[in-house]
């Protein structure tokens, strides 16, 4: 674990150091739940700022572990990742490093959205939900950290893996059942939505609104986590300095 911790370590005060970095990551999340929890007039919920707030929870995570996947395209283009290859500890521990340190950065901003969201009126989870929902969002975190790791092994620097990061990240979002219930999307949409990773998290997270536990949605994100867990370790060991 140690070499894992280090590695978690220097992103995380890396990332603290930046505080415009920090800044910038919250206010796409505070806007959409001013703008679109507050101010669309919704007629399938009472509190729509009930609704879309585990939506908002998730998008944080997508955006936060998206971005995440840059920390390797610096390290390239600095020459630290070569470097950490040739280092004695297994390189699995560099990925794990990274997916720790973005997970985490990701919780970070979650917490405050979450808070920001019970200022603007969403109703306050039990400690029960606190804790299933963070589960959630880390698994969650843990998953798309990995996949955008390794996407950034194979990318050639920060303007390619924007662009590959645009195109990720708002069409996930907008095809999940952040912003509407199953039953108000268009036909088209809705098993798209269904078989979206994102929609598995906001599902579980308002799942446990209820009082009952998501067992499906833990399964699946965990079953998905694993596989791409497996996946970013081989492209780790295979990647040549």
């Amino acid at each position: 674990m140690n070499p894992i911790l280090v590695y978690c370590q220097r992103d995380l005060i890396r990332w603290f150091r930046g505080k415009w970095g920090f800044i910038s990551a919250m206010v796409m999340p505070a806007a959409w739940l001013v703008f679109v929890g507050l101010a669309l007039p919704i007629r399938f919920t009472d509190n729509y700022i009930d609704f879309v707030t585990p939506g908002i929870l998730a998008m944080t995570i997508l955006s936060a572990s998206l971005a995440g996947g840059g920390l390797l395209i610096l390290d390239r283009m600095l020459g630290f990742f070569n470097k950490f290859l040739a280092l004695p500890p297994p390189r699995e521990s560099i990925l794990f490093g990274k997916i720790l340190v973005i997970t985490i950065r990701g919780i970070i901003q979650s917490t405050i959205i979450l808070f920001f969201a019970f200022l603007l009126g969403a109703r306050l989870y039990s400690p029960v939900q606190l804790v299933g929902t963070y589960f959630i969002l880390f698994i969650f975190g843990a998953l798309l950290s990995a996949a955008a790791t390794t996407i950034a092994i194979y990318v050639d620097d920060h303007d390619q893996y924007a662009a590959v990061n645009a195109m990720i990240s708002m069409p996930v979002f907008f095809t999940s059942s952040a912003m509407m219930p199953y039953d108000q999307m268009p036909a088209w949409l809705s098993p798209i939505a269904h078989i979206n990773p994102l929609s598995f998290a906001i599902d579980g997270i308002r799942i446990l609104q209820t009082g009952t536990v998501p067992v499906t949605q833990i399964g699946l994100l965990t079953v998905l986590c694993a596989g791409i867990l497996g996946l970013a370790v081989h492209a780790f060991r295979k990647v040549k300095i």
